[in-house]
């Protein structure tokens, strides 16, 4: 007879099985928010058995963990490959601008209030992601002429994070009072710093991202 012990099967990490159960929560929590995520609806829009839900995660703070965790690394992988192919401060303006994937990030935040696992998740990939900002505006400036003194990199990071942050989500919430004119000011003010004509690569246009941002391409958070 099995020891009680014995820890139970967890399904493969690659299954595809597993990549619908995810797929399916991101939709609900996007369509109707974090708290419509049970099992038996994630079940029910995955066409599978609500049991197969704990099969591949042991609780569903696993599964949303799994859910941000792959918005995520997509996210900071779009802005690496962004960067890289455009390393301006307009390119870093255009993604941290960019409002699409705020509504997810509103759920994922309201999340945190209340599940310490979320919560240590999303610290870890802010602390990534801010570390690649850093690097990436550090870079930028130093390009443009701007030395330390007249602006610290992290400084100018948290003025532009923090001002692209708060209008996305205001945006979302459908608050848009002050918005044109703040986005029109930071333009302004990356022109006078960056006059030549940037060489944009695939994927970053003077519309905003495309195919190197994606169809959902921010995660919107403290980063």
């Amino acid at each position: 007879m099995a020891s009680s012990l014995q820890p139970r099967r967890i399904g493969a990490a690659d299954s595809k099985t597993r990549a619908r159960l995810v797929d399916a929560a991101e939709q609900l929590l996007l369509e109707e928010g974090y708290a419509a995520v049970t099992s038996r609806r994630v079940g029910a829009r995955a066409e599978l058995k609500p049991q197969l839900v704990h099969y591949y995660f042991r609780t569903m703070d696993d599964l949303f963990t799994e859910v941000f965790r792959r918005r995520a690394e997509e996210n900071l992988a779009r802005f690496q490959r962004a960067m890289a192919a455009d390393p301006s401060l307009r390119t870093l303006w255009r993604l941290n601008a960019d409002p699409r994937g705020s509504a997810f990030s509103i759920e994922f935040v309201a999340l945190a209030n209340h599940r310490k696992t979320i919560r240590a998740e999303i610290a870890r990939y802010a602390e990534r992601f801010r570390a690649a900002q850093l690097q990436a505006l550090t870079a930028a400036l130093a390009a443009d002429g701007i030395t330390p003194d007249q602006l610290p990199p992290i400084v100018g990071l948290l003025l532009m994070t923090g001002l692209s942050q708060v209008l996305a989500l205001e945006d979302a919430l459908g608050v848009t009072a002050g918005h044109a004119a703040a986005v029109e000011f930071v333009r302004d003010v990356i022109d006078r710093l960056e006059p030549r004509t940037s060489n944009l690569g695939a994927g970053v246009s003077d519309r905003g991202c495309t195919d190197v941002c994606g169809p959902d391409a921010r995660v919107t958070l403290p980063v």
